[in-house]
C-alpha cells in the first residue's frame, strides 16, 4: 500500500469566483475527481444576444476517466444550470436532494436527458462513496427548500462546503440547519471549510424567512379592497407558501403567472414541500370570475427582466393581466447587483398606470451574514478557510472575518477560476491553474459565439455597417457596375446622399490606384477600398462603421 500521506487533495473552482453565478468546482484525489455543483451565469451587459453563459470544463473532459459524479448542493440555476450543457460532453451520475433532483430532471426533460443520465436521491445525513471520496450531505437552509452543505471526505482530510446557506432556526418548512452535525465534524478535526460569502460584509444575522410571512400578513390586511400581485424568485417555494397562506386566510385564490414560477410550484407541490389548501390555486383563465379583492398573483419579474411575466405586465405586453389604478404591486426579493436599472424601470412603469408598489421589507436573504459564517467556523474549526460564492469583495470580507477568529493570514486562500489548491494536512499551496473560462450559450449554438463574434456584434451595434458593392470584368479588372453603398445604421442615406456621393468616389480614387500600382489580386483591392473608405468616412464623420467590400465577377 503506498504511503498516503504523501497524497494531496486537490481542489480546482472552475467557475463562481469572482462573481455571483456559474458555480462548479472540482475535488481530485489521486485517481478521482468530484463535481460540486454545475450552474450558468447570465450574461453581462457587453454580450450582446447571449442567452446563458456556462463554465469551461475542459479540465474535466481531458480527465474524464477520473470523474466520478457530480454533487449538487440545491436547486438554483447558478448551481444547476450548466448540467444539461455539461452532460452531453461527459456522461458521469448526479447525486442531489429530492426537490433539486426534481428541478434537475425538469431541465432534463427539455434536453431529452433523463434517459441518458443516473440520477441518484440522496437524503440529508446520508453518504455516497464516489471513488477515494465519501461525502455526506448536511441539512441546512436557503431560499430553496433541500439545500445541503457537503462534508467530503478524503485520505488528506475533511473539506466542509457549506453551499449557499443560512441559519433559520424556524424555517418555513422541515427542518433547521443542522448545526450539531457541523460541531461533530468540527470535532474529527476539519482541513478546509469552503464558506458562502454572498452576504459576508452584512453585520448581524439574516432574518428568519418566516418574517416575510408576517409582513405579508399586514399587507393583506391593510389592503383588502385591491387586487394584490408579488413578483418573487421562481424557485423561493417557502415564499410562495408564505404568499398562499396568507391568501387562504384572507380568503382570496392565487394565480400563479410566468413559466418557471409554474414549473417549479408543479414540481415543489407533487413532491410534497408545498401544501396548498383546496381550490386556492386557480387558472389564470378563471380570474374573471372573482372580483379584485379576492385575488393574489404570483409572478415572476422581480428582477425587472424584459420578458418576465411582471415587465410584460407593466408595459402592457401580457396576453391576460394588464395593471389596473390601485393594485398594490409587491416586490418580493432584492435587485441583485446590476439590475437596478431594469427594476426601477418596471416600478416607474407600474407607478405610472396607477398601482401601489411596495418594495420595502417584503424579502429576507437566502444567505448568511457575518454572526452565521463566525457560526459556521466556530463549529467547524477548520485549518484551511476558502471563501467562496461571491465576488471579490465579499469573499475578501470573509477572509477578514476568518483572520478575526483566529486562522493564520497564510491559512486563507482566496482562490481565482482555474487556480489549483493542493491541500495536504500540513500544507497548503496554489500550484498550477487549470484551463477556465466562460462558454457562451446563443440560441441553440453553445460555445459557437466567441470573443470575435462578440467584439463584431459589438462594432455593428456602435457604428453600423457600410457595403460597397461592385463589379469587375473577370481578365482585365475593368469596372463594369457601381460601386453601390448601401449602409445600416450609419446614417440615414436619404439625408446623405452628398456623403454617400463623396464616399463612392473615395471608393473609386481606390480603384484607380489598385490599377495605376497592377494591384489585380481581390484580396488586396478589398483592403484598399476599405482602408480609404474607413479614413474618408472618419475624416467626414468621426466615425468607424465595419466596411464590407463586395466584388463580383462577369
Amino acid at each position: 500500500m503506498k504511503n498516503i500521506n504523501n497524497s494531496k487533495l486537490k481542489v480546482i473552482p472552475l467557475g463562481g469566483l469572482e462573481q455571483i453565478g456559474m458555480n462548479i468546482t472540482a475535488f481530485e484525489f489521486e485517481d478521482s475527481i468530484i463535481v460540486v455543483d454545475c450552474g450558468l451565469s447570465f450574461p453581462e451587459d457587453d454580450m450582446l444576444g447571449i442567452d446563458l453563459v456556462i463554465p469551461d470544463i475542459t479540465y474535466l473532459t481531458e480527465n474524464a476517466d477520473k470523474v466520478k459524479g457530480f454533487v449538487i448542493t440545491h436547486g438554483h440555476e447558478d448551481h444547476i444550470g450548466a448540467l444539461p450543457y455539461v452532460l452531453k460532453e461527459l456522461s458521469v451520475p448526479i447525486y442531489a436532494t429530492k426537490l433539486t433532483m426534481g428541478i434537475i430532471e425538469n431541465k432534463f426533460k427539455e434536453h431529452n436527458l433523463l434517459k441518458t443520465t443516473k440520477r441518484k436521491v440522496v437524503k440529508h445525513g446520508q453518504s455516497i462513496n464516489l471513488g477515494s471520496f465519501r461525502i455526506e450531505f448536511i441539512k441546512t437552509n436557503h431560499s430553496i427548500q433541500d439545500a445541503a452543505a457537503l462534508a467530503i471526505y478524503s485520505p488528506a482530510g475533511i473539506v466542509v462546503h457549506t453551499g449557499d446557506f443560512k441559519v433559520d432556526y424556524t424555517p418555513v418548512f422541515g427542518d433547521a440547519i443542522d448545526l450539531q452535525r457541523f460541531a461533530e465534524i468540527g470535532k474529527k478535526g476539519v482541513l478546509a471549510l469552503m464558506c458562502d460569502s454572498t452576504n459576508a460584509e452584512r453585520p448581524g444575522f439574516t432574518m428568519s424567512e418566516r418574517t416575510v410571512g408576517k409582513t405579508f400578513d399586514n399587507i393583506f390586511a391593510e389592503h383588502r379592497n385591491t387586487r394584490i400581485i408579488i413578483a418573487t424568485f421562481a424557485s423561493n417555494v417557502d415564499r410562495v407558501q408564505q404568499i398562499i397562506n396568507s391568501a387562504y386566510k384572507y380568503g382570496r385564490k392565487v394565480v400563479v403567472e410566468g413559466r418557471s414560477m409554474v414549473n417549479i410550484i408543479t414540481t415543489a407541490s407533487e413532491l410534497g414541500y408545498l401544501n396548498i389548501p383546496d381550490y386556492t390555486l386557480i387558472d389564470i383563465e378563471q380570474m374573471k370570475n372573482y372580483p379584485d379583492e379576492q385575488m393574489v398573483l404570483i409572478t415572476t419579474g422581480s428582477q425587472g427582466e424584459s420578458m418576465a411575466a411582471l415587465s410584460r405586465m407593466a408595459s402592457d405586453m401580457h396576453r391576460k393581466i394588464s395593471i389596473k389604478p390601485g393594485d398594490t404591486v409587491i416586490f418580493s426579493s432584492n435587485p441583485i447587483p446590476g439590475n437596478e436599472k431594469a427594476v426601477s424601470k418596471v416600478i416607474n412603469e407600474l407607478s405610472a398606470k396607477g398601482a401601489n408598489v411596495i418594495f420595502q421589507d417584503a424579502h429576507v436573504s437566502g444567505h448568511a451574514c457575518q454572526e452565521e459564517i463566525k457560526l459556521i467556523y466556530t463549529l467547524v474549526h477548520p485549518k484551511y478557510s476558502i471563501p467562496v460564492h461571491g465576488e471579490y469583495r465579499h469573499l475578501k470580507a470573509q477572509a477578514q472575518l476568518a483572520r478575526s477568529l483566529g486562522i493564520d493570514k497564510e491559512n486563507i486562500f482566496i482562490l481565482k477560476s482555474g487556480d489549483v489548491l493542493e491541500l495536504g494536512e500540513d500544507s497548503a499551496k496554489v500550484a498550477g491553474h487549470v484551463q477556465t473560462g466562460a462558454i457562451l450559450v446563443d440560441g441553440l449554438g453553445v460555445g459557437d459565439v466567441g470573443n470575435i463574434v462578440l467584439r463584431d456584434r459589438q462594432h455593428l451595434a456602435e457604428d453600423g455597417i457600410v457595403i460597397v458593392v461592385l463589379t469587375l470584368e473577370k481578365y482585365s479588372n475593368q469596372l463594369l457596375s457601381g460601386p453601390d453603398i448601401v449602409s445600416r445604421g450609419f446614417v440615414y442615406v436619404r439625408e446623405s446622399e452628398d456623403l454617400m456621393e463623396d464616399a463612392r468616389q473615395a471608393v473609386m480614387d481606390a480603384l484607380d490606384y489598385c490599377e495605376m500600382k497592377h494591384i489585380t489580386d481581390w484580396g488586396k483591392i478589398k483592403n484598399t477600398i476599405r482602408d480609404d473608405l474607413n479614413n474618408f468616412i472618419w475624416k467626414r464623420t468621426k466615425r468607424s462603421p465595419m466596411i464590407l467590400p463586395i466584388i463580383m465577377e462577369v
